[in-house]
């Protein structure tokens, strides 16, 4: 999974151009994006995160690369690192 912060996605058109976007270098990928917290979550096969982030900003937008397994397993364990219970 490749992530990014796009804090400059405001509004449901942006996140349909950052859909299209990313589907122009990689017609198959799987695309999330949450307009609320501006994050995009991508599961392509054929193109790398700095591809999808050149496309991205060639969309107008600028994308953060984040850690999104560590970000993902944060929020479900509900503390610093996941390893406290």
């Amino acid at each position: 999974m490749i992530a990014f912060q796009v804090n400059d996605m405001t509004c449901g058109h942006c996140v349909s151009t950052i859909t299209n976007a990313v589907r122009s270098a990689d017609g198959e990928a799987k695309v999330q994006i949450d307009l609320s917290t501006h994050r995009v979550q991508i599961e392509s096969e054929t193109a790398n995160a700095q591809e999808l982030a050149e496309a991205i900003k060639q969309a107008g937008y600028t994308p953060e690369p984040v850690q999104a397994a560590l970000s993902d397993k944060l929020a479900k364990a509900g503390n610093c690192c996941g390893c406290c219970h």
